[in-house]
């Protein structure tokens, strides 16, 4: 408030009426932006089936599911059946429930899960009262899948309120007991660390310490990074698996979902909350069959792009699946994509060299130097070959200088190769002292 203003409520001077229509306009043109903006908003409000009269509200009147009970006390269980026939985006339960245990196992970097079988999976996504993790975050639903022949079958274990924890833990530690392997999406950082930290606050063995984890999000972003802007499971789901959720509650929303149940105990406010996490679970199986069928190393494959390939031949030598990196190189050296060609040459060049098989690798430095006169690698490879293995300092010399003429060379490029030409000059002077 200004001090002309405190002075006139202090002595009680009235406000001109110009002033006082002047702020009435301004109230007036705000109220009319504030309704624009508002007006502009989606409406995503999701529409539900009417509560039956004459009781209060139930869970079960939203989703499907039932009340269950052990010895450590009552809970919710949602539950869903995918058959055979039913798709996820582009893919058909069918396909996801012929996952390949071999590129499983390669993806996880783990072989031992190459000797299990799909249905051995357990997939796995949690929803929480906050995403920072620690022991004061509550894993309130555990949203779980697994393939029963061709059929996936989806059970959703909901806490309703933190005394419904315990027999919610010793339901999933039933399920964990069934299964071999756990398969999330970023579940190494946030999941199975919260539900560890769960289980030993009620004092429950955790039977997923040391179980065999295949974690989605890594493989993704190696495969797929290159051409997603992030590696979000949403992104995923959309760009790659080619599914679109309609009217999705946002994950941040989450949190303040349940919050309001514990407060208010209207099941309409977790429906949306159910159908986030069983998508999760199911996109997770569609995209470990994608990423799986990436890895098989099919260059004729019409769904894997030589952009993808080449991802896929990092992604094997990081991994030490050298002859099937070498397989993949071989199919791209001739891309028509002149970069993809350029790199999966220098790979494959190297891996020659590696091998001691330097024909090979000399036939495709001169091909690259062919197709670019200024390419520095091939050039550079080329002299290391001609000092180090033919002891030809002439020719080193000759393919130096014909390097340093190249006006694409930086700063540290051109100095490099100086300082190599000048050492082979000198070694060409002792040589001939000789």
């Amino acid at each position: 408030m200004s001090t002309i203003k405190r002075l006139r409520r202090i002595t009680g001077e009235q406000i001109p009426e110009k002033e006082r229509q002047a702020r009435a306009d301004q109230i007036s043109d705000l109220r009319r932006r504030v309704e624009t903006v508002m007006s502009r908003r989606p409406h995503t409000a999701t529409a539900h089936p009417p509560i039956p009269r004459g009781r209060a509200a139930d869970l079960s009147d939203m989703v499907q599911g039932e009340e269950l009970e052990n010895a450590y006390g009552r809970f919710f269980v949602a539950h869903s059946f995918h058959s055979a026939s039913s798709y996820h985006g582009r893919r058909c339960i069918s396909e996801i429930s012929a996952l390949d245990m071999n590129a499983a196992a390669l993806l996880a970097n783990r072989p031992d899960l190459s000797r299990f079988q799909c249905g051995d999976a357990l997939f796995l996504d949690t929803e929480t009262t906050g995403l920072s993790g620690g022991t004061g975050t509550f894993v309130f639903l555990i949203g779980i899948g697994w393939f029963d022949n061709e059929t996936f079958v989806t059970k959703q274990i909901f806490a309703r309120d933190f005394s419904e924890e315990r027999a919610s833990l010793k339901f999933l530690t039933d399920i964990v007991k069934e299964k071999r392997f756990l398969v999330t999406f970023n579940g190494k950082v946030f999941d199975v660390g919260l539900l560890t930290t769960r289980f030993i606050l009620n004092r429950l063995p955790d039977p997923l310490s040391g179980f065999p984890h295949l974690d989605l999000l890594y493989p993704s972003r190696r495969l797929l990074g290159h051409r997603l802007d992030n590696s979000r499971l949403s992104t995923l789901e959309s760009e790659v698996l080619e599914f679109r959720r309609e009217d999705d509650l946002p994950a941040s929303e989450i949190p303040m979902r349940y919050f309001n149940w514990l407060r208010k105990r209207d099941p309409r406010l977790m429906v949306d909350v159910f159908e986030h996490n069983r998508l999760d679970v199911m996109s997770m199986a569609a995209l470990a069959v994608h990423l799986a069928e990436m890895t098989k190393c099919d260059p004729e494959s019409e769904q894997t792009g030589h952009h993808d390939l080449l991802a896929v031949t990092r992604f094997l030598l990081d991994r030490g699946y050298h002859t099937d990196a070498k397989k993949l190189l071989d199919s791209l050296i001739n891309s028509e994509h002149t970069m993809i060609a350029l790199e999966a040459r220098k790979k494959l060049s190297l891996m020659h060299k590696r091998d001691g098989r330097w024909n090979e690798a000399i036939r495709i430095w001169e091909t690259m130097l062919k197709d670019d006169p200024e390419n520095v690698f091939a050039a550079e490879e080329l002299a290391k070959w001609f000092e180090h293995r033919a002891h030809d300092f002439h020719g080193a010399i000759n393919i130096v200088s014909g390097i340093l003429k190249s006006s694409r060379l930086s700063i540290l490029e051109r100095d490099a190769l100086i300082h190599r030409l000048c050492r082979l000059k000198n070694r060409t002077e002792y040589t001939n002292t000789e």
